[in-house]
This record gives C-alpha cells, sequence and structure tokens, in this order.
C-alpha cells in the first residue's frame, strides 16, 4: 500500500510539471469506461464526479470520464469488439478474462491489491413491500405461488452470479434439506420453473420488477439499496447462504497505449481503491474491498448468516463447466423446468 501510495504521488507530479499546449492553461483529461449497468448510479452519481475533483485538486488538470454502461457480458463483448474503453469495470473476472483472450489485456490485472477488485455485493432478494408471500430463503423461491425474476446468464454477469449463488446454496444447509433435491441441477430447476421473464441485464431484470411484475427479483444487493433510497416501494431478503459476489476492474492495454492514456488509467484504477472511492463504495451500497473501510462501515449492510465465494464453489472456471458447458447443470435445469411447465 505504501509503494503504491509513492507511485501514485510520482504520477500526479509528473501530471503537474507540464501543459500540453504551453498556455499556462490545464487541458482537459479524458478518460472513457466501460462497466456494468448495475453500479451506474454509484458510478455516475457520486465517484466519478469525487474522482475529477480529486485529480483536478492533485494534477492542475481537469479530467472527464466518459462512461458506458450495458450488460456487463455485453459490455465485455463490445469492448472485444472494437469500442475503445481505457478502463473496464465488470461484474465478474470471465468477462475481463474475455479481453485478455483477445490480446486486448496484457498484463496481469489480479496482480495489485485485492486481486484486482474494486468492490463486492452479494445475491439477495428483492420483494413487494411488506413481503407479502412470506419469502424468506431459496426454497421459497420454487413454491407455486411465487414468481420469480432473474436476468439471462446468456448476457448478464448478474444473472451467473443469481444461478451460481443458487447453486451453492442448494449444497448448504438449509436450503440443501429445504429442496430436498439430491443433484443441485433439481433445485434449479425447481426453482426456474418459476421464472417467467430473463431480461438482458440486472438493471432491466430490477425495472420490470419496479413495473409490477413478478413476486422476487434475484439481483444485487447494492442495486435494492439504490432502488430503496429512490422512494421504491419494496423489501430486501437476504437469504440464509448466500454468495459474495466480486467485481474487478482493469485497464485495457492495447488502447490505452492508443490513446496515449496509460497514466491517467492506473491513476484511476489506484483511486477506485482508495479510501475515499471505497467510503463512496460502502454509500452506494456496495461493499468496500478495503478491509479496514468494510469494518467501518459493516452496519451499512445486511448481515449473512453463511457467506460464501467463488472460491468456495471450486473457482470460476470449475464452476462455469459445471452450471454452463453443455450439459451442465443450468442447462439440464433449464430443460427440465420447460418441460414440466
Amino acid at each position: 500500500m505504501v509503494e503504491a501510495r509513492r507511485r501514485l504521488a510520482l504520477l500526479l507530479t509528473l501530471f503537474g510539471c507540464a501543459r500540453a499546449d504551453g498556455s499556462g492553461e490545464a487541458q482537459e483529461r479524458v478518460l472513457t469506461i466501460s462497466a456494468f449497468s448495475v453500479v451506474r448510479e454509484a458510478y455516475d452519481k457520486a465517484l466519478l464526479p469525487a474522482f475529477s475533483s480529486w485529480y483536478e485538486r492533485r494534477s492542475g488538470y481537469p479530467v472527464r470520464v466518459e462512461a458506458s454502461y450495458g450488460a456487463s457480458g455485453a459490455q465485455s463483448r463490445a469492448v472485444a469488439e472494437g469500442f475503445e474503453a481505457d478502463v473496464v469495470v465488470f461484474s465478474m473476472a470471465d468477462d475481463v478474462e474475455r479481453l485478455r483472450r483477445a490480446g486486448l489485456i496484457r498484463h496481469d490485472y489480479e496482480a495489485v491489491p485485492y486481486r484486482g477488485l474494486v468492490s463486492h455485493s452479494i445475491v439477495a432478494f428483492a420483494v413487494r413491500s411488506g413481503n407479502p408471500k412470506g419469502i424468506h430463503d431459496w426454497a421459497d423461491l420454487a413454491r407455486p405461488d411465487v414468481e420469480v425474476l432473474t436476468a439471462n446468464p446468456n448476457t448478464s454477469g448478474g444473472a451467473i452470479w443469481n444461478i451460481a449463488a443458487l447453486f451453492g446454496a442448494s449444497q448448504r444447509a438449509p436450503a440443501r434439506a429445504a429442496f430436498e433435491a439430491a443433484d443441485p441441477a433439481d433445485a434449479l430447476a425447481q426453482v426456474l420453473r418459476r421464472v417467467e421473464i430473463m431480461d438482458r441485464s440486472g438493471r432491466d431484470s430490477v425495472q420490470t420488477f419496479e413495473r409490477g411484475m413478478g413476486d422476487v427479483v434475484l439481483t444485487y444487493e447494492n442495486e435494492i439499496v439504490v432502488g430503496q433510497r429512490a422512494g421504491r416501494h419494496y423489501d430486501q431478503v437476504t437469504p440464509h447462504s448466500t454468495l459474495r459476489i466480486d467485481n474487478p476492474a482493469a485497464l485495457v492495454d492495447v488502447y490505452v497505449d492508443q490513446h496515449g492514456r496509460r497514466e491517467l488509467a492506473e491513476t484511476f484504477l489506484e483511486y477506485l481503491r482508495s479510501p475515499e472511492a471505497q467510503r463512496i463504495f460502502a454509500e452506494s451500497g456496495l461493499r468496500p474491498v478495503d478491509p479496514a473501510v468494510a469494518a467501518e462501515t459493516r452496519d451499512q449492510v445486511a448481515p449473512v448468516a453463511d457467506l460464501f465465494t467463488m472460491d468456495d464453489l471450486g473457482g470460476f472456471a470449475r464452476l462455469k463447466a459445471q452450471l454452463f458447458s453443455p450439459g451442465g447443470a443450468y442447462s439440464r435445469a433449464l430443460e427440465q423446468a420447460v418441460a414440466r411447465r
């Protein structure tokens, strides 16, 4: 951490020593980011304005951050296909890995504090105000009187987290006993039979819920917090066992070098992991990756009785093969769900 601060100070010193046009006036710097839709409020309303002010105070240069938002998988594919983002902020590491495999990211983006992560969340339920259906845990989503919403895992990183959380929780007490399913694919199928709509992104799925569809939507905890603060009338239910969501960020080597923005992009990423930015994440309903900030903001998030991680499920590569490969648990469950409707 000390070395990172020294490096950040050096970058800012270098920035402050020159003016590109020789006029004595600071020229505006521009940074382009591609991010998943669920963090839009946190970034647009708080984090990006805070970064711009912070950067200008320290470097003397104004900076404008141009942000594009959408489903994490769709954003990742757009960057891979030519959208020239300098920095990506995605729902999951696999969407960053797509850019590494495409040759756009050439460095080890996890060789930084917190393995390249900038924020956490958890998979939670949004239910109608007062929870009229009495939804409390995963097995309640399989009841015939409950209509479930979740995004589509073919396009949405959030949906992959949702399916992974259900898959993992169905193998842990008390959900394992409640589902009475020896094969986790059976538990998935029981819930998928209750899913009527699969939207493109986690944000779209919540907006469908806000329009009055469904009894419960599976989503990021911070998405529920944002909606409640905006006056939406729904409650959060935190299941007994749920999955921690890990959100990575990385600079895109090919594009930052084409644009001459490497130093700016590196400074932005370091800022995202700073205590100031981590507190902004906490205020926006996200969970900080900085342990000290997480400890001081613990009261701002719901407690989880049994919080597990992707590593507890064997890592994302293994889980992806188990769930989403041809013949995987999700594919089998979806076929079962469709056949039994």
